[in-house]
């Protein structure tokens, strides 16, 4: 009987180590989606900026240059440089952000957008989409809120 109580005891003292282990293993995973991510989408946003820059994605007088959507990026845009006018993809598709929960929501409304327009520290949605973030509230394992990410 004693030693099946040792034997409980020193089972319940390996599992209350591995919990925590266990737990900040899987929000390190989480990160690195999150930051793989974030460069995923941002390269493509620069990658369409680069195109209007050049003339290969229509562009009015007045527009910035950057995406209006995330979508747009998957979607595409006609390379005016292409004598058959065939279309350039940014993204192959929009990833979810993994600190977003809610999985009903279509990977693109997970994320926080900032327009062009609007300043840093108050980022806002607009006409373009010149930046994202996590929506997430939560704060990191190196202490920055992912919203800052």
């Amino acid at each position: 009987m004693i030693e099946m109580m040792v034997t409980v005891a020193l089972v319940g003292i390996l599992a209350s180590v591995a919990v925590p282990l266990t737990e900040m293993s899987i929000q390190r995973q989480k990160e690195q989606a999150l930051r793989a991510a974030l460069r995923e989408i941002r390269g493509a946003i620069d990658a369409y900026k680069r195109a209007g820059d050049e003339g290969r994605v229509h562009r009015s007088a007045t527009a910035t240059g950057y995406p209006p959507t995330l979508e747009a990026l998957v979607e595409g845009a006609p390379d005016l440089q292409d004598p058959g006018r065939r279309k350039i993809f940014f993204l192959r598709r929009v990833p979810r952000d993994p600190m977003n929960p809610d999985m009903s929501l279509a990977p693109g409304a997970t994320w926080g957008k900032r327009a062009y327009a609007s300043e840093a520290d108050r980022p806002m949605e607009g006409d373009d989409v010149y930046d994202v973030r996590s929506l997430s509230g939560r704060v990191g394992l190196d202490g920055v809120p992912y919203a800052q990410w």
